[in-house]
Parts: C-alpha cells; structure tokens; sequence
C-alpha cells in the first residue's frame, strides 16, 4: 500500500506543476518523460551497485579538494576561527566561493570550462532535448551550488533573454553546496546525500521546463565566447573574480540574516495571537499530505511533514540536526525520504541569494525577473525536493 502511496505521489506532484504551467501547449514531453527515466537508472546505479557509489564518492573528493584550498586561504587570515571544531556558516559555506569563482573563472580564461560546458551541455542536451546551458547548469550545480554556479557562468548569463535567465532561477532553488557536503555527511546517511545531489540537478532542469517552457533557437544554443577584445589580462582577470566573490559574499550573507530574522519576527507575531503558534508549524500541516504521498505511515508522515516545514521557513540545517536524533528511531524507508527531500537549498532565505546573486553578477533591471516570479521559484523548489525524495523512496523499504 506505502508503495503505491509512493508512485502516486510522483504522478501527484508531476499534475500539479503541469496545472501551473503557463504555456501547456509547448511542454517537451519527450524530454520530460526522458529525464524521469535517466533518474531512476540512476538511483537504482547509486543505491544497488558499489560502483554507483565509487563514482560518487571520487567526484565529491574532488570539490573536497577544492574547499580545503579555499579552507587554507581563509585560515591565513581567520586562523582562530578555522581552528575551532565548530565553523560558523559564513565562514564554512560563503567565504569559500571567492577561491571557487576563481578556480572556475581561471579555468574559463583558458577556454577549458567553455570546452566543457560546450560538450556536456551536448551530450545532456541530446539525452533530455534541452538547451546545452541549461543542461549543463543543471549538472554544475551538482556540487558548486547554485550562487557559485551563477556566477561562473555569470558571462554566459549577461547574453541571454529575461525569460531564460528566470529558467536559471528556477533550477537555483534545487542545489546545494559543495562546501557544506561535509557537514550534511556528520549528520545523515551518506548514501542518500549523494543520491539527492544528482536528482534534484535533474528535477530542477524537468521542473524548470515545465513552469517555465522556453523554445531556444539553434542560433541562441550556444555558449558565450568572449572576444579577445573583451578579454583582460591573467592577473586583471583573477584579481576581478575575487572582488566578485567577496562582493556575493557581502549580498548572500545580508539575504540570508534578513530572510531568517523575518521568519523570526512572523512567529513572534503569531505567537502574539495563538501561543506556539509558527510559521514552520503552518507549513507542516499544510505539506502533511504530501508526506503521506512520500509512502509514510501516520506518526512518521507528521514528524516529515513537520521537517518540510522547518527546511521551508528557516533552513535545511536545522532539521538536519532534529533529525540527526531520531535516525535510531526511523524506519529506512522513512530516513531515505527525509534526508533526500532535505538535502537542498530550497527555502525562503534561498530566493534571497538567488536574487542578490542576479543582483551582483547582473543588473537590477534583471533581477526583477526574480522577484516577480517568487512563486515558481518556491513551487520548484518543494516540488524537486518531494520528486527526487519520491523516486529515492521507491527503491528503499
């Protein structure tokens, strides 16, 4: 019975981003259909086969690799700081993006991550019937994350339409960082961490093109390339990349302690009129039938429910952490869920630094792109988390 619940809730959440489609009419359902397909090829690789996971595990080693350069830049200069056992989120989390910009921006300068985007782009453009940028956004957002995704493409973004930059937002609300993965593995399963990485990167860019249809002309298909004229010297390049990071640093952590504050200021407003009364607790009765569609029985449907809430109105941390107690307690099928549909950015204080992000790479004309579309970037963002925990869910029991 849970496990009809379970394929029910695929068919439930994939109806009603079709019912808040614009533009029904010009949805790829070939692509759509392709993507759900390649997804559960792929859980199946990585929850049933030790090589899925070996795959894995050496990627993630890599952006490992890459934070603990960026752990050692920002060691020179808060050595205190880094040397306490717990790091605070501006200094585990943002402050790595200006070593990573760089990287990626260095690799950019020498054709290397245009080469790449280029033919990636392809092969999942070829898989899906998707734009090559948007394909490959969705897979580098797999452990960059979406800030630190956008702005190494920041180049490619400045050429294209509003409506196209939106699809971008869209897909931003379903990543995380490659900066954090660590602190996600002391809390939760490894197993299911990783599996959520890839999907949601694949459910972002099927939820995109469904909310947002956009029909991309073989001309407009490319990857940006800069003239040499527009092109600066090594060090001038480098030495831009960083004041950019520590520009969306600057914007992201303000977004971030506004969105949160907010959140606290509502409930205590709440509170005033019904006591214990909170935002998060008015998200999880409202997203309780879709905990039961993730194939939960009663007690556990409302203890998941009551997650969704807490990731929605303040962050996926803290209810990393309340579930991190209750790991002991919880059917397998139950922490797979979970953990999977947490594993990712997707709450209020996300389209902040979404639209911060636009803010700093772009131009305020273009970021208002974002904020009048607040809505589909929230719908898209619940919607991948419940996809990608839903196919997870069918493979463990």
């Amino acid at each position: 019975m849970y496990f009809l619940l379970n394929m029910l809730g695929v068919l439930v959440v994939m109806s009603i981003i079709y019912l808040c489609s614009p533009n029904k009419k010009n949805l790829k359902w070939k692509a759509i259909i392709t993507l759900l397909v390649v997804e559960l090829l792929i859980t199946w690789f990585m929850l049933s086969t030790t090589i899925g996971s070996w795959v894995i595990n050496q990627i993630a080693s890599f952006f490992t690799w890459l934070i603990s350069c960026a752990n050692d830049g920002i060691s020179f200069v808060f050595p205190s700081v880094m040397a306490n056992e717990q790091i605070d989120f501006f200094f585990s989390a943002l402050m790595p993006i200006i070593f990573i910009i760089t990287f990626f921006d260095i690799l950019s300068y020498f054709g290397i991550m245009t080469w790449i985007i280029d033919k990636v782009g392809w092969m999942i453009s070829k898989i899906s019937g998707l734009p090559k940028l948007e394909s490959f956004f969705s897979i580098q957002m797999m452990f960059l994350g979406n800030t630190e995704a956008l702005a190494v493409l920041r180049q490619q973004l400045t050429v294209i339409g509003n409506q196209r930059l939106l699809t971008f937002g869209i897909m931003s609300m379903s990543s995380i960082s490659g900066s954090i993965i660590g602190a996600y593995l002391s809390m939760v399963p490894a197993a299911y961490v990783f599996a959520a990485i890839p999907l949601n990167c694949l459910n972002a860019l099927l939820i995109a093109s469904m909310l947002n249809p956009v029909n991309v002309s073989k001309e407009e298909d490319i990857v940006y390339v800069p003239t040499k004229e527009e092109r600066k010297d090594f060090f001038s390049t480098i030495s831009d990349s960083m004041l950019v990071g520590v520009k969306m640093v600057i914007v992201i952590m303000a977004m971030v302690i506004g969105y949160v504050a907010l959140t606290a200021g509502v409930n205590g407003i709440l509170s005033f009129f019904i006591d214990g009364l909170t935002v998060q607790k008015i998200f999880s009765i409202l997203f309780s039938p879709f905990a039961f569609l993730l194939g939960l029985s009663g007690s556990d449907a409302m203890y998941v429910a009551q997650l969704m809430g807490i990731k929605l109105a303040t962050n996926e941390f803290v209810a990393l952490l309340d579930l991190k107690g209750q790991l002991d307690h919880l059917a397998p099928h139950t922490v797979a869920v979970a953990v999977t549909f947490l594993t990712s950015f997707a709450n209020f204080s996300t389209v902040g630094m979404i639209y911060g992000t636009f803010n700093s790479i772009l131009d305020e004309e273009k970021s208002k792109i974002i904020g009048k579309n607040v809505w589909k970037l929230l719908l898209s963002g619940m919607a991948v988390s419940l996809l990608s925990a839903m196919i997870v869910g069918l493979f463990v029991w």
